[in-house]
């Protein structure tokens, strides 16, 4: 496979990504539990009048302003791409977990491989 090949299917997958945001949520509530913080708190910290948006987020309804998702990085002490779950189109999905790997092992093999493509 050449390098122009590798970077086409890169150029594919990068224009099919978007945010999965059911999963998303789920991984700010999941972040929120191991680093100790309730709704309560979060909600204190980023100077919301009420709860409810946090619920949202936790729901998936709805997804943090980007200047909330910088400062529950902050907080999280992670980076704020690492808040974002990445929802990649199911043919893409569908050809790896064909060949015996999970959706979780497709996605750090998609995240490694971008990475490695900006190195």
């Amino acid at each position: 496979e050449s390098e122009c090949e590798r970077r086409r299917a890169v150029k594919v997958i990068e224009s099919k990504t978007s945010i999965d945001m059911r999963r998303t949520g789920l991984n700010l509530q999941r972040l929120a539990r191991e680093n100790g913080y309730s709704v309560k708190d979060i909600q204190k910290y980023l100077h919301l009048s009420c709860p409810q948006p946090v619920y949202r987020w936790y729901k998936g309804s709805i997804l943090p302003s980007v200047d909330n998702l910088l400062r529950i990085s902050e907080l999280f002490h992670v980076h704020m791409e690492e808040l974002l779950v990445k929802e990649y189109p199911a043919d893409i999905a569908e050809r790896f977990t064909l060949y015996g790997n999970d959706r979780r092992t497709f996605d750090k093999r998609i995240e490694t491989y971008f990475t490695l493509l900006a190195s």
